[in-house]
């Protein structure tokens, strides 16, 4: 069974991002185990080449290395991605945690909002040497009213969307390497529409507006 770890920037005991997050566990496909990283506020600073690791980072390490895949979602502080969550990327790329491991993310922002932080992810992720897959990091703007008692994200565009994501990061998990002409469909503020005929693609879905 494929094991897709899943990472959000917020910090915030209500943060939209940690929702929608938390919603892409509860309504995973079958075929696959989504995990909700916890640990963020209690990795260390950052120290280049630290031997033995702190044990918070080895089970950060640890957890990265058990997921075929990994999904980020991060709000934009100042600018750029939250200090706490470039402390936990500059570990994993520091350990080469994030070598040749299939990576997407997905913003909840309107756009304009964070363009800034979802740039500075992709360098992050390129300097780890992961395999962003562009065409999977989807744009799906929500409403913190969309959030229920139970922390999870009532938008059904929301679901379907990330049933986009994860589908996605199934497939190039189990591929030998990555495709050149991706066969799924999915919406970017930053890359453009891909469009392409797949029986795979939910019906009714349509990129975000």
């Amino acid at each position: 069974m494929t094991r897709i770890l899943l990472i959000t920037g917020g910090t915030s005991e209500g943060s939209l991002h940690t929702a929608a997050l938390r919603t892409a566990v509860r309504f995973a496909p079958a075929d696959l185990t989504a995990k909700l990283y916890d640990g963020l506020r209690g990795l260390p600073a950052f120290v280049p080449g630290e031997q033995p690791v702190p044990e918070p980072v080895a089970r950060l390490r640890d957890e990265v290395d058990a997921a075929q895949a990994v999904l980020f979602s991060t709000p934009e502080y100042a600018g750029s991605l939250p200090g706490s969550l470039k402390n936990l990327l500059d570990w994993l790329v520091d350990g080469g945690d994030l070598s040749g491991k299939p990576a997407a993310w997905l913003s909840v922002a309107a756009p304009g909002e964070d363009e800034s932080a979802l740039t500075a992810l992709q360098t992050a992720l390129s300097f780890g040497n992961a395999r962003l897959l562009r065409p999977a990091c989807i744009r799906v703007p929500l409403d913190p009213a969309a959030v229920d008692a139970q922390g999870t994200v009532t938008d059904p565009q929301l679901h379907r969307a990330l049933q986009d994501i994860l589908q996605a990061l199934v497939r190039s998990a189990a591929a030998p390497r990555p495709r050149s002409q991706p066969s799924w469909q999915a919406y970017s503020s930053v890359f453009p529409v891909v469009m392409r005929r797949d029986a795979s693609t939910p019906r009714g879905w349509r990129p975000p507006t």
